[in-house]
């Protein structure tokens, strides 16, 4: 096997219990050498459980976890040093300027002050964040303590970084640029795990774990999920995207609608034959809309119709 493809990060049948809930249930994947890998779900997936036992600071019921060889079931400790893990709220010190979390962070992990300053100057230059290394953290945007927080978690030269949901909150121009860094890494051969509320985002993973109720319900990359999509998607452009969702959602053949920015993609059996009921529905009520055609599904559309799959009885 290339090396570059072997497995760097395992779970196998991580199990976790909070009281009579199931957060994770028998989830297991890999994530290869040098790839950014998305573990995308709703609220309640166990996506934050399932970063914290991976980063060794919630031990698991059941399963396991083999991070770079090492067991970090049986010796968390001995993990860390090949990760960073920057949770949804890093834990920067809002008082203390950039460079000085920035030196925090890599007295931690024992950093030499040259190798410190070289790698904190090329990330904070990458981020666009170099004229602000003298400002308080608490003085930064949400988007700007995102990159600093990644900053610090980067400082001691990582193999594997996981990320909880590092873009939420933070505006779009701050998420183009962050992703832009996380491409930077990749190409440096760091695996980047990462969870994202934003399925937009998942489309730049290289292949995503899809969760709900802490199951894993398909792995694989984004191209190859859509082709697991049943049926079409049809995009209707319209500025009134809710009264199109009521006008159509109750159709023949409409398997799902979803509410996007410039109007609705609708989830039909066959387009050719639904697009003219479509219409014909949409100006019985007398919603404006600009146009109406077949469109790629996103990984949004994918992932609502794989779910809506799973509901459906056997």
């Amino acid at each position: 096997m290339n090396a570059a493809r072997e497995s760097i990060v395992t779970a196998d049948g991580l199990t976790k219990r909070f009281a009579e809930v199931a957060a994770v249930d028998g989830l297991s994947f890999s994530v290869n050498h040098g790839e950014i890998f998305g573990l995308v779900g709703p609220d309640g997936a166990g996506k934050t459980t399932t970063m914290r036992m991976l980063a060794g600071v919630l031990r698991p019921d059941g399963g396991g976890i083999v991070i770079d060889g090492v067991d970090v079931v049986a010796d968390p400790e001995s993990g860390k040093p090949h990760l960073s893990y920057m949770p949804q709220r890093f834990g920067l010190y809002e008082e203390l300027t950039v460079d000085e979390n920035i030196r925090f962070y890599a007295d931690l992990f024992e950093v030499a002050q040259d190798v410190r300053e070289e790698r904190a100057s090329r990330l904070l230059a990458a981020s666009g964040m170099s004229q602000f290394r003298g400002r308080r953290a608490g003085q930064l945007s949400g988007g700007m303590k995102q990159k600093l927080g990644l900053t610090c978690a980067l400082v001691h030269t990582p193999q594997i970084l996981l990320l909880d949901e590092p873009t939420t909150g933070v505006d779009p121009v701050s998420r183009r640029e962050f992703w832009g860094i996380l491409y930077g890494l990749r190409e440096e051969g760091v695996t980047i795990l990462i969870t994202t509320a934003y399925l937009d985002e998942a489309e730049r993973c290289n292949r995503l774990a899809l969760l709900h109720n802490g199951h894993l319900l398909y792995c694989d990359t984004p191209a190859a999920l859509k082709q697991r999509m049943s049926g079409a998607v049809v995009a209707i452009t319209s500025s009134a995207g809710r009264a199109a969702h009521a006008a159509i959602a109750d159709l023949a053949g409409v398997s799902n609608v979803i509410l996007v920015g410039s109007g609705v993609h609708a989830v039909v059996d066959d387009a050719a034959s639904r697009i003219p009921a479509l219409r014909d529905a949409l100006q019985r009520g007398n919603v404006v809309f600009d146009d109406i055609a077949v469109t790629a599904p996103s990984i949004e559309d994918v992932f609502v119709a794989l779910l809506e799959d799973e509901r459906r009885p056997r």
